[in-house]
C-alpha cells in the first residue's frame, strides 16, 4: 500500500517524490511555556534509559522523532497555540501521547484532560484516538507520578507498525502542504491586493501627467499674460517718464542751449531703448526660471529713429511780434517822456530821448522773449512726436518680443511634456506588463492546482485508508489479546 502512496505522490512532482525530513529515533518531548516539560523530560530520560529523549530545542530543522510526547499543563484546556504547536511538532509523525502534567496540584485535571480530547479531536481526526495520561514528573510531595507514561510510550516506541505510520503521516504532511502551496498560488493571495495597487497606480501615473500637463499649460499662458502686460506697461511709463524729463529740461533752457537739444533727445530716446530691452531680457529670462523652461535670449533692441529738430522759422510771427514790440515800446516811451515832461521841464529833451532808448530796449526784449517761447513750443511739440512714436515702436517691439519668447517657451514645453510623457508610458507599460504576469502566472497555478488536486486527493485518501487499516488491524490485535487473557 505505502508503494501505491509514493507511486501517486511522484506524479504530482518527480523531483519530489518523498518527504524531505531525516527521521531520528528519539522521543521529543514538547508543549507550551510552563506545561512541564522539562520535567517530564527529565523524568523519562531516568525510567527510559534505552531509549533517547530530547526537548524541541534539541532537535534539528528537517529531522523528525520517532515519536512525540506532548506536555499540557492541568490548569486549563487547550488554546489555539497551544494546538498549532501539536500540529507543528507532530507534523511528520504519527505517534503522539498527549500528557496532562501537575495532576498533584490540580484536582480536576481529569476535566482537563477529556476537554483536551475533545478539541483536538475535532480539530483533526488523527487526534481522535490519541492518547491522553496525567502525570506529576515533579511532585511538590510525595513520590511521581510517571508510571502511565512510561508505559504509553515504551509500548509506542517498540510498536511494529510505527515506523510506517510515521512515514505514512509523513507522507501525508507533504501532501498537505504540496495541496495549500496549489491553493494559495491559485488563489494568489496577496496578489488581487497587488493588481489592485498596480491598477491604482497605473491610474495615478495617467491622472499626474494629465493634471501636471494642465497646470504647465496654464501655468505657461498665466506668465505669458502677465510678461505682455507688465512689458508693455513698463515700457509705455517709461516712455511716459522721459517725455515729462524732457518737457522739463526743455522748460528751463536758454536759447544758446536749444540748439543742443535735440542731441540730448537722441541720446534719451537711446537710453529708454536700452532700458526696455534689459527689463524685457530679465522679466523674460525669470519667467523662464520659474517655469523651468529655457527662453531664447533677446538679441535685439527697438528701433530708435529721431528726425532732425523741426525748423524754428517765424517770419510773419517775427513781424507781428516787431509790430507789437514797437508799439509797447513806442507807448513806454512816451508814457517816460510825458512824465519828466510834467515833472521837470527842463528834461524834456532828455527824457524823450531815454524814453526813445528804453522804448526800443523793451521791444528787442519782448521780441527776444516771445521767440524763445515760440523754439520752446516747437521743441516741445516735437518731442511729444518724437517720444509718441518711439512709444509705439517700443510696444510693438515688446509685443513681438513676448510673441517670440512664446513660441520657445511653448516649444521647450512641449519638448518637456514628450519626455514626461514618453515616461509616462514607460511606467504604464511596466505597471501592464506585471499585470498580465500576475494573470498569467494565476492562470498557471490554477491549471496546476487543477492538474494536480486529483491526485493528491487520491493519494491522501490512499495515505488515510492505510493508516485506517493500520488502526483497525491494531484494535483487532488487542481485542483478541483481550480475550485470550
Amino acid at each position: 500500500m505505502t508503494d501505491r502512496v509514493e507511486l501517486l505522490v511522484s506524479q504530482i512532482d518527480a523531483a519530489l517524490p518523498t518527504p524531505a525530513i531525516v527521521r531520528r529515533d528519539v522521543a521529543l518531548v514538547a508543549g507550551p511555556w510552563l506545561a512541564g516539560t522539562s520535567s517530564v523530560a527529565t523524568a523519562l530520560r531516568e525510567r527510559l534509559p534505552e531509549h533517547t529523549v530530547v526537548e524541541a530545542e534539541e532537535l534539528a530543522a528537517g529531522h523528525a522523532p520517532a515519536a512525540v510526547v506532548f506536555v499540557v499543563s492541568a490548569t486549563a484546556p487547550l488554546t489555539e497555540s497551544d494546538c498549532a504547536l501539536l500540529d507543528s511538532v507532530a507534523a511528520d509523525t504519527d505517534a503522539v501521547i498527549g500528557v496532562v502534567a501537575k495532576i498533584d496540584v490540580h484536582r480536576t485535571w481529569r476535566d482537563v484532560l477529556d476537554a483536551d480530547r475533545v478539541l483536538l479531536a475535532r480539530r483533526a481526526p488523527r487526534y481522535r484516538d490519541m492518547r491522553w495520561v496525567g502525570t506529576a514528573a515533579a511532585p511538590d510531595l510525595g513520590a511521581p507520578v510517571i508510571d502511565d507514561l512510561v508505559t504509553a510510550l515504551r509500548e509506542l516506541l517498540t510498536d511494529e507498525t510505527r515506523d510506517r505510520r510515521n512515514r505514512l503521516r509523513a507522507i501525508e504532511n507533504r501532501l498537505l502542504g504540496v495541496h495549500r502551496r496549489l491553493e494559495l498560488d491559485a488563489v494568489g493571495t496577496g496578489r488581487d491586493a497587488r493588481l489592485a495597487a498596480l491598477r491604482a497606480e497605473r491610474a495615478a501615473a495617467v491622472h499626474r501627467y494629465r493634471v501636471d500637463k494642465s497646470q504647465r499649460s496654464i501655468a505657461l499662458r498665466a506668465q505669458i499674460a502677465q510678461a505682455r502686460l507688465a512689458l508693455t506697461y513698463f515700457a509705455r511709463n517709461r516712455c511716459a517718464s522721459v517725455r515729462t524729463e524732457l518737457q522739463e529740461d526743455l522748460a528751463g533752457l536758454s536759447r544758446r542751449d536749444l540748439a543742443r537739444f535735440p542731441d540730448e533727445v537722441r541720446r534719451r530716446a537711446e537710453e529708454v531703448a536700452d532700458d526696455v530691452a534689459a527689463g524685457v531680457t530679465r522679466h523674460l529670462a525669470d519667467v523662464g526660471e520659474e517655469l523651468g523652461l529655457v527662453v531664447e535670449p533677446v538679441h535685439s533692441r527697438p528701433a530708435v529713429e529721431v528726425g532732425a529738430a523741426p525748423s524754428r522759422a517765424r517770419g510773419a510771427e517775427t513781424r507781428l511780434m516787431l509790430l507789437l514790440g514797437g508799439g509797447f515800446g513806442f507807448g513806454a516811451a512816451l508814457t517816460l517822456s510825458r512824465v519828466f515832461a510834467d515833472l521837470a521841464p527842463q528834461w524834456a529833451v532828455g527824457g524823450a530821448l531815454g524814453g526813445a532808448v528804453i522804448g526800443v530796449v523793451l521791444t528787442v526784449w519782448v521780441v527776444g522773449v516771445r521767440g524763445l517761447l515760440h523754439d520752446r513750443a516747437v521743441l516741445d511739440r516735437w518731442v511729444v512726436q518724437v517720444v509718441g512714436r518711439q512709444c509705439t515702436a517700443v510696444e510693438e517691439w515688446v509685443g513681438a518680443r513676448v510673441l517670440a519668447a512664446e513660441a520657445s517657451l511653448g516649444g521647450a514645453a512641449a519638448e518637456r511634456d514628450a519626455a514626461d510623457h514618453a515616461r509616462t508610458e514607460d511606467t504604464i507599460a511596466r505597471i501592464d506588463r506585471e499585470i498580465r504576469e500576475h494573470a498569467t502566472a494565476g492562470a498557471r497555478a490554477a491549471a496546476a492546482r487543477d492538474r494536480h488536486v486529483p491526485v493528491i486527493e487520491s493519494a491522501l485518501a490512499a495515505v488515510r485508508e492505510e493508516l485506517g487499516a493500520i488502526d483497525t488491524a491494531k484494535q483487532a490485535n488487542s481485542r483478541a489479546s483481550e480475550s485470550f487473557l
